[in-house]
């Protein structure tokens, strides 16, 4: 009932919605005298706070259109690579003749879109032939599709990355660091022609026990029959996934806006100033990011559930027990895959530590093809978007990505067409 009880809450608030909108309407329009008074703006902020806090927020568009290549704007043009019952691999193809490095960037599923990686794919875009994966909310896809796990995430990132051949490139944020790592160490013991060149793991939670944060401290004070029980529920008969069991995204962002709430209601009073005062940059900019940040998806209940049990309770990976269909994953069989990590200093969902705690793990792997950063000043969504990310961390992850194209190119691998 928990769905039901959400849905039928956010129907009940439809008229105070409606209000709002027309609020907004009469004190913004120029032919009203009262829209030109503090006390019109005021009211004109305030519907517009309340239309937007009770609005039902629908997957954004990455709409990247163009990109700049040597001071040369360029069309980009995003397509379907590969489809799948519970992810799109989709292309930015970029018109222009260049020839740059794959990558193949892994969004999280953790609730929101992969939507949330567009700055992250933005700057990426002048110097890299970028990918990503656009998972399906899980209340959108049949039963008749089947579950979707902890090893068919795993899967899905070896099938993206054999897809796309042996000179990937894979950019991990967040969440998916675990299931990358695991498909490179798979495809390494299966000694798989297509394993990626390199693999950047951005602020994920490799080994929680490291940092503990209030995300792990949770996930260790509960069984996992009471996250079963408390936040898991049945996909309503009127969605597409009827009757499927899932983690709600509505769910997700309630908590990880209780981790943060004084922000984020600063951030909401502040806009309202921002409105009475007509500062429409900075008003702008707060849009920009809560869309996003409020737009939320599904998870199935199962890949859910296994990822709080392997990697928050267990610690699985870092023990060496974690299995992948009955295969003991060892990261110590990568031997061809370099490893770049980086982690934020003021992170406060995969705290510093956990991250590079890969390094460790990683052991078959040259000092040379084993590097770290740590971001001063960011927290966890810093390290992938925003100014830190652009000027800072961007470049790095380009340089690395390069060296090890150059490395791959001057000594093909074996097995590999020259």
């Amino acid at each position: 009932m928990l769905y039901q009880l959400f849905d039928m809450h956010h129907a009940a608030l439809t008229p105070l919605r409606l209000m709002a909108e027309a609020t907004q309407a009469t004190f913004r329009n120029p032919l009203v005298p009262a829209s030109y008074t503090g006390m019109g703006r005021a009211m004109a902020a305030a519907g517009e706070l309340i239309e937007r806090t009770t609005r039902r927020w629908g997957k954004p568009e990455f709409g990247l259109n163009i990109t700049h290549i040597d001071g040369r704007e360029v069309a980009v043009t995003e397509e379907a690579a590969l489809r799948k019952p519970f992810c799109v691999l989709r292309h930015f193809q970029r018109a222009t003749p260049h020839s740059d490095p794959k990558v193949l960037v892994v969004a999280p599923m953790s609730g929101h879109y992969a939507t949330l990686l567009r700055g992250t794919v933005e700057a990426l875009l002048p110097s890299h032939d970028v990918y990503i994966t656009d998972w399906v909310d899980a209340k959108l896809v049949p039963l008749s599709r089947g579950r979707f796990d902890f090893d068919d995430y795993v899967e899905y990132v070896m099938d993206f990355i054999r897809f796309l051949g042996p000179d990937t490139h894979v950019i991990a944020v967040c969440q998916p660091a675990v299931p990358v790592l695991v498909a490179a160490a798979v495809m390494a013991q299966m000694e798989d022609t297509c394993q990626p060149r390199s693999m950047t793991l951005m602020g994920g939670p490799i080994d929680t026990r490291v940092s503990p944060t209030q995300v792990t401290q949770l996930a260790e004070t509960r069984d996992i029959g009471w996250f079963e029980r408390t936040v898991t529920t049945s996909v309503p008969v009127y969605y597409p996934g009827a009757m499927r069991h899932v983690y709600p995204g509505f769910i997700q962002l309630t908590g990880f806006m209780s981790m943060n709430l004084d922000r984020h209601v600063g951030a909401h009073v502040d806009l309202f100033k921002h409105l009475v005062r007509g500062d429409g940059e900075s008003a702008e900019s707060h849009r920009r990011f809560y869309d996003e940040y409020l737009s939320v998806m599904d998870l199935t209940a199962e890949f859910y559930l296994q990822t709080v049990k392997i990697v928050f309770q267990e610690h699985n990976l870092p023990k060496g027990t974690l299995e992948y269909r009955g295969m003991r994953v060892d990261p110590s069989a990568i031997k061809k895959t370099a490893l770049f990590t980086v982690e934020g200093e003021l992170d406060d969902i995969s705290a510093p530590g956990q991250t590079v705690a890969a390094h460790a793990l990683c052991s078959g792997l040259d000092d040379g093809m084993k590097r770290h950063h740590l971001q001063s000043g960011v927290g966890h969504y810093g390290i992938f978007n925003g100014r830190r990310w652009r000027e800072h961390i961007m470049p790095r992850v380009r340089d690395f990505i390069r060296s090890h194209e150059r490395a791959a190119v001057a000594k093909p691998r074996r097995g590999t067409a020259v």
